[in-house]
C-alpha cells in the first residue's frame, strides 16, 4: 500500500510502531521493520550511549529503517540528537515538548521529523517548524495523554494541515485502520497492540494483563499534576488516585510512581508497577510475531476499504 507516509519512511505499510519507554527497545523495533512497518527505539530517558548500543543492535537485525522516538523533557535529549545525526537515523518521532531547536540539524542531515499532536494548534505549529508529518495521538492512547478523542482530533488536525497525518490512540485492528484513514490519516501508529508481540521483551504477567483486559480497565492518573497517564487498574493506581484526591504533593505522587514503568516491563509487577496500556487493550486477545499483527491489520483494512470503496484496488 502506498501512501505519503510509505513514500516519505521508505516502508512497506503504513503502520509505525510507538515509542514507548522500556517496551520499544532494539528487538521489537527492528521486528516492526523487518515487517515492512515502522519500528521505533524509545529513547525515553536512557543515557546517549545507551540509545547508541540500541540503534546499532537493531541495525544487526535488520536493514530496514528504523526510527527513534526522542522524548524532549528528556535531559540527555540534546545528546540523544547528536547520537541520531551521527548514528545517521532516517526517522525521529518527538513527544513531550517542541522539537524546533534540534529541527535545523535534523533538516541539514536529512532526518524525516514527526512530532507527536494533541491537538490542532500544536499540529499546525509543528508544521510551521518544518516538521514532515505529524502524528495525531488521541485520549485513548496508552501512556502521556491529551484531552481528545482520535476520532475528533484527527480529521481537524488532517484540515489543518498540509503535511501527511498518521493516527494513533484506540487502533487496534484494520478496523481502526480503516477508520483512521476515512477521517483523514495517511498512516497509523500502534503502542499497546505491540506491547504483548512475540518478539516484545515486555513481562508475561504485564503481556496477561493487557490480553485479559476488559473495554472499562484502563484509567488516567497524574490529571491533578498536568501530566495525565493512562494505565491498565491495579493496586498502584488506585493508590495513585486516593492519594491524589487527598491532595497529596507532587513528591508524594512521584515518590509512588518512582521506577513503577520498570518494574512492571522488566520484573512483571502486575500490581504495583505501571501498566500502561491504551483502551484498545479491551480488543487484544493474543499474542502474535509482528509480521503476523501487520498482515492481519492490512488484509481486514484492504476488505473494509474496498467494501466501501469497489474500484479501489485491493491493498496489503
Amino acid at each position: 500500500m502506498k501512501t505519503r507516509i510509505t513514500e516519505l519512511l521508505g516502508i512497506e505499510y503504513p503502520i509505525l510502531q510507538g515509542g514507548m519507554a522500556w517496551v520499544a527497545e532494539h528487538r521489537l523495533a527492528a521486528a516492526v521493520s523487518e515487517a515492512g512497518g515502522l519500528g521505533i527505539i524509545a529513547a525515553a530517558s536512557a543515557p546517549a550511549e545507551v540509545v547508541r548500543s540500541e540503534i546499532r543492535k537493531a541495525r544487526e537485525l535488520t536493514d530496514r529503517p528504523i526510527g527513534v522516538n526522542l522524548m524532549l523533557m528528556n535531559p540527555n535529549a540534546p545528546e540523544v540528537a547528536r547520537v541520531v545525526l551521527e548514528e545517521g537515523v532516517g526517522v525521529v518521532t518527538t513527544g513531550a515538548g517542541n522539537p524546533a531547536k534540534y529541527m535545523q540539524d535534523f533538516k541539514a542531515a536529512g532526518v524525516k521529523v514527526i512530532p507527536v499532536v494533541a491537538s490542532v494548534a500544536m499540529a499546525k505549529l509543528m508544521e510551521r517548524s518544518g516538521a514532515d508529518a505529524v502524528i495525531a495521538e488521541g485520549t485513548e492512547s496508552g501512556g502521556h495523554i491529551g484531552s481528545i478523542t482520535t476520532m475528533c482530533l484527527v480529521p481537524q488536525v488532517a484540515d489543518a494541515v498540509k503535511i501527511p497525518v498518521i493516527a494513533a490512540g484506540g487502533i487496534g485492528d484494520g478496523r481502526g485502520f480503516a477508520a483512521s484513514f476515512m477521517l483523514g490519516a495517511e498512516g497509523v501508529q500502534l503502542g499497546t497492540r505491540f506491547v504483548v508481540a512475540k518478539e516484545s521483551i515486555v513481562h508475561a504477567n504485564y503481556k496477561e494483563k493487557v490480553l485479559k483486559a476488559k473495554d472499562i480497565d484502563s484509567e488516567v492518573t497524574g490529571r491533578s499534576t498536568g501530566h495525565p497517564i493512562r494505565q491498565i487498574r491495579n493496586q498502584m493506581s488506585k493508590e495513585y488516585l486516593r492519594l491524589e484526591k487527598e491532595g497529596a504533593s507532587l513528591e508524594e505522587l512521584e515518590h509512588l510512581t518512582l521506577g513503577s514503568l520498570r518494574r512492571a516491563v522488566i520484573e512483571g509487577d502486575a500490581v504495583n508497577g505501571t501498566l500502561m496500556a491504551g483502551q484498545i487493550a479491551g480488543l487484544i486477545r493474543k499474542e502474535q510475531t509482528c509480521s503476523e499483527m501487520i498482515q492481519e491489520i492490512m488484509a481486514q483494512a484492504g476488505e473494509l476499504l474496498c467494501k466501501k470503496a469497489p474500484d479501489v484496488e485491493r491493498i496489503g
